[in-house]
This record gives C-alpha cells, structure tokens and sequence, in this order.
C-alpha cells in the first residue's frame, strides 16, 4: 500500500494577508500530488475557523481528502455538528475525514471555559459526541450515552456515504490508544520517536483485535512538523521561532513533546522513511514557515522528498 501525504493549511491569521490565499494553496496541494488537506482547531489565536476552511476546499479541488486535525468537539454543540459535517461530506462528494481531539491540559481549560463546557469528563464526552454523531447519520431519534442523552433527536442531514465519515483519534496516552482501537476508524498521533509511533500501533492493534472489529479497521497517520533547510543551526533557529509564535514554548521543549524534522533533503527523508517502516501510513506535514509565501517553497520540496518515501510516482 501506498503511504499518502497530506499537508496541513496555514489557517493562523499571522501566517495570511488574504484568507482566498488558503484556497488556492490548497489548489496547489493538490497539483502537486499530495492526497489531502487538513485544518487545525483551537480558540487560541485568531484564524480561519476549520469547517469553514474545508467547506471552502470542498468545491475548489476534486480528488483530495479534506480532514480536520484535529477537530475540538466540545467547542460546538454536537447536532449542528453532525449536520455541518455531513454538509461537508457532501459538498466534497465523501472526502471529508474528520479527525477529533479532547485538548491539552494546561492549554485547553479556558477553551473549554469559554465554550461553556466543563474540562472534567471531557474524554467521555468526546466519545459521545462521536457516537451521537453516527446515531443522528444512522437516522435515529435518540441518544443515551455516559455524558450526553437525547430522547428526542431531530432529523439529521444524512451524510454522502453511508455511515458518515471516517472518524480519526488524535493522542498517544494509554487511554486514547485504547479507544482509538475499539471506537475509532484512524490513529493520528504526532509521537517524537519512530518508536513510540510503533508501540503505540501495537497497543491499537490488540485494542482492535479485542474489541472484535476487522483487521486494520484503523488507519494508522502520523501528524508532523517539517522544515526542509540545509544549514540546521539556522533551521533551528527559525523552527524555534515558529514554535514560541504557535506554543508560546522552545523549540528545545516541542522537540520532546512531538515529532519534528528540521534539515536537509537526506535528513528528512531518512526520518519519514522511519515513522512508515514504524507502520504510520498517511503523513500529515505541518510547515514550520510563518507564512504563505513560505510555505509554498517548502510545499514543493516537502511533495518531492515525500514521493520516494510514500512509493509514489512523480506527478503535478
């Protein structure tokens, strides 16, 4: 099987002077050969909202997935949810791949304050909301679940495919490899080492097998941060830049915390070629370039390194 490349859009109003930019970098994306396109969520910070992003994307491209990466539930109510997610699926003729997350401790407090959501239990509740959202797809009128219950559920959009879209798990704790397995259709972690992602696969794999679902029922991804330069001090000077602008933290302490690649075409190269041999089949790359027009260049470089890897022909 082919790995597929996806690219995640400079949606951060810093990284944009016109928003129909995005558009059209994810035109390019697309050109280039990657296979999909992606839109991050979070309160902090302006940029251009995620479903919106790819509600945009849906009638500009034709054969890329659309996917968020990672979607915060909690943020919305869950029935306009699950009728926004199925507008997209058809807007975008079943391309749509929604990957979901529960937020960082230390970080996602005031996001859930605001959204007037409490932080406790919020891993029961995004795993409501997502069987919510399968139960309104499936057509039924109510839900009962640990956190969320519904005896009257309103007729809900349908989906373009038949049972919604393809619902991805973003973590790596022992619980989120758990659930990813028994509840989820794909794992997108974004682990350090290459061999983390590998232990972590294995622990969705038996939670898979346990749960009795199909072999391979979860598509294994991997979500991480790249920039392509030859002089690595100066790589790391402006990959340290980057992160204190998207983190507020050093490049030193994002290093451990997730997985980034900063150096030349080899380097690069060698270490995705790590993270796929570790079982990851769809890379999803995040540019580590403040803007636009800079993560255009890299958009190039990072399509043609990552064919060799993925086993893909060349092509524009």
């Amino acid at each position: 099987m082919n790995t597929r490349l996806g690219v995640l859009l400079p949606t951060n109003h810093g990284q944009w002077d016109d928003a129909r930019r995005l558009v059209d970098f994810g035109v390019r994306a697309e050109r280039l050969g990657y296979d999909s396109l992606w839109a991050n969520d979070t309160l902090l910070g302006p940029r251009v909202e995620p479903l919106a992003m790819l509600a945009a994307l849906a009638p500009a491209t034709e054969r890329v997935t659309l996917g968020t990466s990672t979607l915060l539930p909690a943020f919305r109510r869950p029935v306009t949810t699950a009728q926004e997610l199925a507008s997209i699926d058809h807007l975008s003729a079943g391309r749509l791949v929604v990957a979901v997350g529960a937020g960082f401790p230390g970080r996602s407090e005031i996001e859930y304050a605001v959204s007037e959501v409490p932080w406790e239990r919020r891993f029961g509740r995004l795993d409501d909301t997502v069987a919510l959202w399968r139960a309104l797809w499936a057509g039924e009128r109510a839900f009962h679940g640990k956190v969320l219950r519904f005896d009257e559920l309103p007729e809900s959009t349908p989906p373009y495919r038949s049972g919604g879209p393809p619902i991805w798990l973003g973590g790596a704790s022992p619980s989120a490899l758990e659930r990813a397995g028994r509840l989820y259709d794909g794992w997108l972690p974004y682990p350090p080492d290459p061999a983390d992602y590998r232990a972590g696969l294995a622990t969705v794999r038996r939670a898979e097998t346990t749960a009795g679902r199909p072999v391979d029922a979860v598509t294994p991804a991997l979500f991480v941060t790249i920039l392509i330069i030859d002089d690595v001090e100066e790589g790391e000077r402006r990959f340290d830049a980057y992160c204190r602008a998207t983190y507020g933290l050093p490049y030193e302490t994002v290093r451990t915390i997730q997985a980034t690649i900063v150096g030349p075409v080899e380097r690069v190269t060698a270490t995705l070629a790590r993270y796929v041999a570790a079982g990851a089949e769809h890379l999803v790359c995040r540019i580590a370039a403040p803007s636009v027009d800079t993560q255009l260049d890299q958009l190039e470089l990072i399509a043609g390194i990552a064919r060799p890897v993925a086993g893909k022909p060349s092509g524009r």
